[in-house]
């Protein structure tokens, strides 16, 4: 694996993402500049000038055109991606947490900390034809969790929400919660249509498969879950010792990556096996760890991985960004749910009573084992 280390930053990094295309980096941190990179060679384009706070998070339109930031200086701002000209400002009632375009960037999501005793706030903005000029600053809808609905309890007053997701389609709002809830939102009304108790502590991140029929969220529980995106049932634990911070899903390959450590506050001189801070590579239907990418010399906050899955991108509590890209090796690995295939033969052999230490070479029409000397022949 080929790691390419980005130093860009003087702070801590706290979110990084691809465009569609994957050619386009984007990292947010704690010294309110997010920055853009080339994703194939390292190289820094640029940065978005105007916060003057911590960058919690961000995200970019399907064509890459406009670029959405969260800052906890209580605003949140719409750039310019070519040129970094800042086209819409909002001040935010609170520290801003997250931004998300919806399906079609057409909508756009904002949350908000909790305030003073101001709940956590969530905003739904609607972007009309003739661009950022015409949003203005009072959005389409606003809501908090802490209200009741039928059937779900309320999120406590003061608790954040750090991930507000569109599912598929933009039919709902998957809300990531302190509280370790996850809760689903009808982004028309804000009425909340299920809560779903699946982690104990406070949920850090989620993203969804390449096709979004599955998602993954990571917790300071010490586990990741991937979760089911339509009935909301987990599908497989992955466990660790320390908080986990940040899961991704290979779109190519039967694998979730996790990252995290242990607790920011305590890291003085730890050494990078110690302190847990490596990148974790689990296998997404049995939950296996099998393999570690090590180089942070603290936590890391956020992965990100490329859509065409050639690279991952890493961000630490050190202030660097490691773009890994992948080798042959990996490409090339094959697992066990790999060689559907070869089981099915396999079993044919044995269900015909043949000698299963006979090496298949070919298979019939209707998929059972060929006989005879055909056994010999190139498939």
């Amino acid at each position: 694996m080929r790691p390419i280390l980005l130093k860009g930053h003087e702070r801590s990094l706290t979110h990084c993402l691809f465009n569609k295309e994957g050619d386009l980096l984007f990292t947010c941190s704690k010294d309110n500049k997010p920055t853009l990179w080339y994703s194939e060679s390292g190289e820094r384009v640029g940065t978005y000038e105007g916060h003057n706070g911590t960058v919690w998070g961000c995200d970019v339109t399907y064509d890459s055109k406009y670029l959405l930031t969260a800052s906890a200086d209580m605003t949140c701002k719409m750039w310019d991606v070519k040129t970094g000209v800042e086209l819409w400002h909002l001040a935010t009632p609170g520290p801003c947490r997250w931004v998300q375009w919806n399906e079609g960037c057409d909508r756009f999501v904002v949350v908000v900390d909790p305030f003073r005793s101001e709940p956590a706030k969530i905003m739904v903005f609607n972007v009309p034809s003739e661009g950022p000029s015409g949003i203005g600053t009072e959005p389409a809808l606003q809501f908090s969790l802490n209200v009741e609905a039928e059937g779900v309890a309320p999120l406590g007053t003061g608790l954040r929400v750090p991930r507000v997701m569109w599912t598929a389609l933009n039919s709902t709002l998957l809300c990531g919660c302190e509280d370790g809830s996850l809760r689903v939102v009808d982004p028309n009304t804000g009425v909340q249509q299920q809560c779903h108790k699946h982690h104990t502590a406070q949920i850090q991140d989620i993203q969804y498969n390449k096709d979004k029929t599955m998602f993954v969220t990571a917790s300071k529980d010490h586990s990741a879950k991937a979760i089911d995106a339509v009935n909301y049932e987990v599908l497989t634990t992955f466990q660790t010792d320390r908080p986990v911070n940040s899961a991704v899903f290979d779109p190519n390959k039967m694998h979730v990556i996790t990252g995290g450590g242990q607790d920011a506050m305590s890291v003085t001189t730890t050494a990078g096996q110690s302190g847990k801070f490596e990148a974790r590579f689990f296998h997404m239907i049995f939950g296996d760890l099998w393999g570690l990418v090590k180089g942070h010399f603290g936590p890391i906050n956020t992965l990100a991985m490329h859509p065409d899955g050639i690279s991952f991108c890493s961000g630490g509590e050190d202030g660097y960004v490691r773009l890994s890209v992948f080798d042959d090796v990996y490409h090339n690995r094959r697992d066990d749910v790999d060689d559907t295939e070869l089981r099915q033969l396999e079993k044919d052999v044995k269900d015909a009573g043949l000698d299963a230490s006979v090496e298949v070479g070919s298979v019939s029409g209707s998929g059972k084992v060929a006989g005879g000397e055909e056994k010999k022949q190139e498939a």
